[in-house]
């Protein structure tokens, strides 16, 4: 994202030395989930948002969970990573606050805009309080993925 420093933006893994990379071996899938893992590959590859890469180390493999209502929702199993990493301490709103903060607004918009791994919630709030640092406590709230933007007139 142009005008965002790195510092802010990058996800960084905080892995410990002391932990050993896993390498997960390749699981074998039905035609219908493999159907389903390839278009979603094809559709993230052809919009750039992800690229092949060979990492010699922590190879995690898809795992294809039936949504709802139709169709597959593709993850990846990064147990094992996540098991390896450090929680990031960078601190999070208090929820009991920010939901004190509405009291009084007439008008409220409540948006979800986050998914990821462990710790890019704190990564993520990082960047959102950067970004909104003149709104947040003012016409914004946010809590990780949750955002509220609110208004005290209909107007």
């Amino acid at each position: 994202m142009s005008g965002i420093s790195p510092d802010i933006i990058s996800h960084r893994l905080s892995i410990s030395p002391a932990v050993q990379p896993v390498w997960q071996k390749h699981r074998a899938y039905d035609p219908e989930r493999y159907e389903a893992m390839n278009a979603e590959v094809d559709k993230l590859s052809s919009i750039g948002f992800i690229k092949e890469v060979d990492y010699p180390t922590w190879l995690a493999n898809v795992v294809m969970v039936h949504k709802p209502q139709k169709g597959w929702r593709m993850c990846v199993d990064y147990t094992n990573l996540n098991r390896a990493c450090s929680n990031d301490s960078f601190p999070l709103p208090r929820i009991d606050q920010l939901v004190d903060t509405t009291a009084g607004h007439a008008l409220l918009s409540f948006m979800d805009a986050y998914s990821g791994l462990k710790n890019t919630g704190a990564t993520y709030q990082r960047l959102i309080n950067s970004l909104f640092a003149p709104l947040i406590g003012n016409t914004m709230e946010v809590y990780v993925d949750d955002m509220l933007v609110k208004s005290r007139t209909a107007d």
